[in-house]
């Protein structure tokens, strides 16, 4: 038996989609209104409209832009767009074709993507999602950023989020609120949330987000796309608006997995503007990918994978459950061996995590006081400015969890818990690492439940928090991690992401199971 086709669908947005990728030049096979297979990565189809000359670099982009103009206004997803220069670079791109032809194309010329708005493009307004930047145009790119725009890419605007990255939900951003494509009513997950929502609803191929305690993965699990976070240094953080520099990743949001990792192809690698980035060397993790019509009936055969037995208990919602479950059992089929493995030390890591994560935002959100860049209150002197810049330009969770950090490093509660919270992050990390000499890769739900209402949960911040109960384990282990969609929640067919944990550095291995499940998984939506 030949392992294919990704039933996708059953989100409302699907129709759309189908529809918008049809027009595209999609080589798919249409099954009905709700549902589409998927054959190939959304990359590769623009890139071989653009090589046969079936289209042009500027009718590609005309296309998308026209559908960020015609869903604009209903999911909110982007914070600032630059058409014109989008179509400068589109333009640019059809005579270099028209001149030099497309052999020499980069891997993602002629590609839409959506940056997330904590990372820093030259010359587009970039906010963090907080009044506090409001104004603030960067003078450089991201270092994330630039390998894009070297590689080809688009950049088309920048996309909503929780003010500086914190929040689950993207309702904490100081502008507006995304709605989930697959439900308007529904929040789109956070803090990334504006990138999912934006690859969701095809208003870009797709999308860079961070990912600080699972801002990629979640917001990837409730719109039901594909999301990415590498290894801690894999890609560069030089650009990215700090929230805790030592948990924070930047990583891509997508269709499929193929297109994920051509993006992490194009980001990774050694960069001498961040002392934390890794010189580890850097595949063409795309071209690893195994060809899915040349696999055999069990192409995971002797790949081991542990289920994280406190992952699949307590308040988690029981479709997720259901959904995860019925993943081990296609991963099975594929031949992995898949089984139970307790790890109690992850009980510890929500706690952790929030008091590092907010200890270490209190020390990098000091910055921002009015003298050098963003908002500024007209004050008769400097210390009524920086009250009055800070008090204006922050939201409530912002000023929340600086107050958080505060305390947690003030000198009689540091060894109480920042110091604690760090012994604590230590046993997390060993407890991974020890599972994963075990299994080759580690699984679990990305979140605890399927994407919760508009204002369900903005007033308990508690409620809030425990979104990331899920993820949170990796970016303090440093692991890389990915969201893929595998199933739907019966009643309310909104999606359910699975979560596949490799050792640090093992990309390559987590793209190709990610890869051959995405490929070889029906998803139908229940009646």
């Amino acid at each position: 038996m030949t392992a294919h086709a990704l039933l996708k669908g059953t989100c409302a947005h699907n129709t759309a989609r189908q529809l918008w990728r049809k027009q595209l030049g999609c080589k798919r096979s249409y099954t009905s209104a709700s549902a589409y297979i998927c054959t190939c990565s959304a990359v590769r189809e623009v890139q071989r409209s653009l090589r046969s000359k079936d289209r042009s670099a500027c009718g590609v982009l005309e296309q998308y832009l026209h559908r960020l103009d015609s869903t604009e206004p209903t999911y909110h997803s982007f914070l600032t767009t630059d058409a014109a220069a989008a179509r400068a670079q589109a333009k640019a791109l059809d005579q270099q074709i028209a001149q030099d032809g497309a052999s020499s194309l980069g891997a993602l010329a002629g590609i839409p993507i959506a940056i997330k708005d904590n990372i820093c493009t030259k010359g587009i307004e970039t906010t963090a999602g907080s009044k506090i930047l409001q104004g603030y145009r960067p003078p450089f790119d991201a270092t994330a950023v630039a390998r894009l725009k070297a590689a080809g890419a688009i950049i088309i605007g920048k996309t909503n989020m929780d003010a500086f990255g914190m929040g689950s939900s993207s309702e904490y951003s100081d502008y507006q609120v995304t709605c989930n494509p697959c439900d308007p009513e529904r929040v789109p997950g956070g803090s990334s949330g504006g990138s999912a929502a934006a690859v969701a609803s095809s208003q870009c191929v797709a999308a860079l987000g961070s990912d600080t305690g699972g801002s990629i993965r979640q917001p990837a699990s409730f719109c039901g796309v594909v999301g990415l976070k590498p290894t801690y240094g894999r890609i560069s953080r030089y650009g990215l608006i700090a929230y805790g520099s030592s948990l924070d990743c930047i990583g891509p949001l997508s269709s499929t997995v193929e297109d994920a990792a051509i993006m992490l192809g194009v980001m990774a690698g050694k960069d001498p503007y961040d002392a934390t980035s890794s010189a580890a060397s850097v595949t063409d993790f795309a071209a690893a990918l195994p060809f899915v019509d040349s696999l055999n009936s069990q192409p995971l055969r002797g790949k081991r994978i542990g289920v994280i037995a406190e992952m699949m208990q307590g308040g988690i919602a029981p479709g997720v459950i259901s959904a995860v479950q019925n993943s081990t059992k296609h991963l099975e089929s594929l031949g992995a061996d898949v089984s139970e493995i307790s790890l109690p030390q992850l009980d510890l890591a929500l706690p952790a995590y929030y008091v590092l994560a907010v200890s270490e935002a209190s020390s990098n959100l000091a910055r921002y006081d009015g003298v050098r860049y963003g908002l500024r209150h007209p004050a008769a002197n400097l210390r009524a400015m920086y009250t009055g810049t800070r008090q204006k330009g922050f939201g409530e969770e912002m000023k929340r969890r600086i107050l958080m950090g505060t305390y947690a490093l003030s000198a009689g509660y540091y060894d109480a818990y920042y110091k604690k919270a760090q012994q604590v992050r230590t046993l997390v990390q060993q407890a991974l690492n020890s599972a994963l000499q075990q299994y080759d890769l580690l699984l679990s739900p990305v979140a605890p439940t399927t994407a919760f209402k508009i204002g369900e949960k903005s007033e308990d911040p508690l409620s809030m928090y425990k979104e990331d109960l899920m993820t949170v384990h990796l970016n303090l282990a440093g692991l890389p991690g990915i969201s893929i969609p595998c199933g739907y929640e019966s009643g309310t067919n909104l999606p359910v992401g699975l979560q596949l944990i490799a050792p640090a550095f093992g990309e390559e291995a987590l793209l190709a199971a990610a890869h051959i499940f995405e490929q070889t998984v029906q998803l139908q939506k229940t009646e």
